[in-house]
Order: structure tokens, then sequence, then C-alpha cells
């Protein structure tokens, strides 16, 4: 069983940046995937992105790529997403992952996730 929260999220300005955190816990939490996926009104969750349990690995979705960057901190059992040159279009809730699994953009290989925090950003 992994447990996980989000915080962070917020109403920012398009352009502008914020911070996301995860905050994991469970046995072995150490070895899971972490991953963020978001979800806009009126539409399916999409895949944000994701990192390895060693951090050796991201992957990013093409929206969000070169925006936003993924880190974990495995000393304190947390993964954050920094974003940067946001977009109205970013807005959305955003949920923390987790997986047993390596890698992965499915959602359907995750089997934890957080309650979400939602990020608005205003054009």
């Amino acid at each position: 069983q992994v447990h996980l929260v989000e915080s962070g999220g917020g109403l920012v300005q398009a352009g502008g940046s914020l911070r996301l955190s995860c905050a994991a816990s469970g046995r072995d939490v150490n070895m899971y995937t972490l991953g963020w996926f978001r979800q806009a009104p009126g539409k399916g969750r999409e895949f944000v992105a994701t990192i390895s349990w060693n951090g050796g690995t991201t992957y990013y979705g093409d929206s969000v790529k070169g925006r936003f960057t993924i880190s974990r901190d495995r000393a304190k059992n947390t993964v954050a997403l920094q974003m940067n040159s946001l977009k109205s279009e970013d807005t959305a809730v955003y949920y923390c992952a987790s997986s047993i699994r390596s890698t992965s953009r499915a959602e359907a290989t995750y089997d934890y996730w957080g309650q979400g925090t939602q990020v608005t950003v205003s054009s």
C-alpha cells in the first residue's frame, strides 16, 4: 500500500511558474516509479511526466516537454513537478501516482493515486 499526498497547486497567471510536490509513504516506496497525470474539466486523464525509482529515467508528455521538470528526493520520499511557462491549457487537477513497474506513460500501469491538486492558469 502506498499513500500519496499532493500539494502546491493554486492560481497563477499565464507565463508563470508553480511547483507541485507529492509526499509518498508506504513500504518500499523508494522502489516505485512515480508519475504525474492531469485531468482538465470534461476531459480524460492525461499523462504529464514520470520518473524511475532511482531518478535515472524520465519521460514527459508532448504538451509539457521543455516546460515541466520532474524530480524526486529519495531521502524524503517526495516527487516534484516544476512547471514553467504555464499556459491556460495547463489548467487541470494534477494527480501523483505510483507504480511498481518500470516507467510508463500508461495510466493503467499505475496502482496508487493521490487525491489531486488543482492548478488554474489565468490568461
